[in-house]
């Protein structure tokens, strides 16, 4: 690992845990039809697609979840409820930890996102750390909803290489879904899963990146 000079990291269960086990139980709760067919962390309905793609609105998103409920009176809190229901916090240690990449890599973060995520993270962030967002830790934040791009597709990690002259061969990239790895592999960047019983101190330190 010698070699690298970049870092591109996903958001969710790499530095800021999700259940997505809690959001199953939410769903459920708002009378939704076989949920795991509906959305889950490997595949899901297109209407999640276009949300983290920015396709479609919050309003959108809301009418839809209560399509799928079969219940046209929930209210766009208890929607947004059950939607966020599946975000935890920031890991610990995990600011300090990418301040200090920030010094030695360029780094950058590449979050599959969506707009009433974006809006619960962005209030946690602040309320809990004093913080306007994640901009101070990377050289670049990316949200899917915000480029209209979401991964695996190719075009959002040739965006990401191509808007700042990023190697592939030189940059690490670490996720948690397989699917992401494949892509970012195809495209030669050093991709590694973030498993979940690991973590990305522990899986830094055995690349040689940082110092345990």
């Amino acid at each position: 690992m010698q070699n690298t000079e970049n870092i591109i990291l996903d958001y969710g269960n790499v530095l800021f845990d999700i259940d997505f086990s809690r959001l199953r139980q939410s769903f459920i709760d708002l009378g939704i039809a076989e949920v795991d067919q509906f959305y889950g962390h490997r595949a899901q309905h297109a209407l999640f697609d276009a949300f983290d793609k920015g396709l479609i609105t919050a309003v959108q998103f809301r009418n839809e979840i209560r399509k799928a409920a079969g219940n046209p009176a929930l209210t766009d809190d208890a929607i947004d409820t059950a939607w966020n229901s599946l975000l935890i916090g920031v890991r610990s240690g995990h600011h300090e930890l990418l301040h200090q990449l920030k010094t030695n890599y360029r780094t950058f973060l590449l979050s599959n996102n969506n707009e009433i995520h974006y809006d619960w993270i962005m209030a946690y962030l602040n309320h809990e750390f004093g913080l306007n967002g994640n901009a101070g830790f990377f050289e670049k934040d990316y949200y899917s909803h915000l480029l209209r791009m979401r991964k695996p597709d190719r075009e959002i990690f040739e965006f990401v290489l191509n808007t700042h002259s990023l190697h592939p061969e030189r940059t690490l990239f670490v996720d948690d879904s397989p699917q992401h790895i494949e892509t970012a592999k195809l495209l030669g960047l050093q991709a590694h899963l973030l498993e979940p019983d690991d973590s990305l101190p522990s899986l830094l330190g055995r690349l040689g990146l940082i110092k345990q």
